[in-house]
């Protein structure tokens, strides 16, 4: 007889997000263990985050995207701005506002970043048979985009 009660229902995706934050807590150490001196995993993740999406983005919008307070982004924009990786400048539609975005540096100091880490990079794909990368990603990808509708609360439980 199977066990029907709400945690049994639920084991397998507990498990799968569970394996998941692991692997965040382990990657994200031996991430910002590698990363060129005084740069920090969350002045990566913004400088990836303009890497890959391009644009400006207002302190609000960053704050969001990382569900970190106004206060915490602001510090790291200082940070990135402190080593001219970022712009900052008035927003024109509202003067209290500030839009940021990613300079010349910014992008050549991400590419130093990731280039610390290629060695790791070979060594892990090493240790996984040919094909696992590729296939695990979609359903990544999948269940990123998922939660990350689901957290702007465009999906009601049940």
């Amino acid at each position: 007889m199977s066990d029907s009660t709400p945690a049994a229902a639920n084991a397998v995706e507990f498990a799968v997000l569970n394996e998941i934050g692991i692997i965040s807590q382990l990657s994200s150490a031996a991430f910002e263990a590698r990363l060129p001196d005084g740069m920090r995993l969350a002045h990566f993740r913004v400088l990836n985050h303009f890497a890959r999406l391009g644009g400006e983005r207002s302190m609000v919008s960053l704050a969001n995207a990382f569900q970190v307070t106004k206060g915490a982004m602001t510090n790291t924009i200082g940070r990135l701005l402190e080593r001219d990786y970022v712009t900052v400048r008035a927003d024109p539609r509202d003067a209290r506002a500030k839009l940021v975005s990613i300079t010349p540096a910014g992008v050549a100091a991400r590419e130093a970043a990731l280039a610390t880490i290629g060695t790791e990079m070979v060594r892990l794909r090493a240790a996984f048979p040919p094909g696992v990368w590729a296939a695990a990603l979609p359903f990544l990808r999948d269940l990123r985009a998922w939660l990350d509708t689901d957290r702007d609360g465009d999906r009601k439980p049940g």
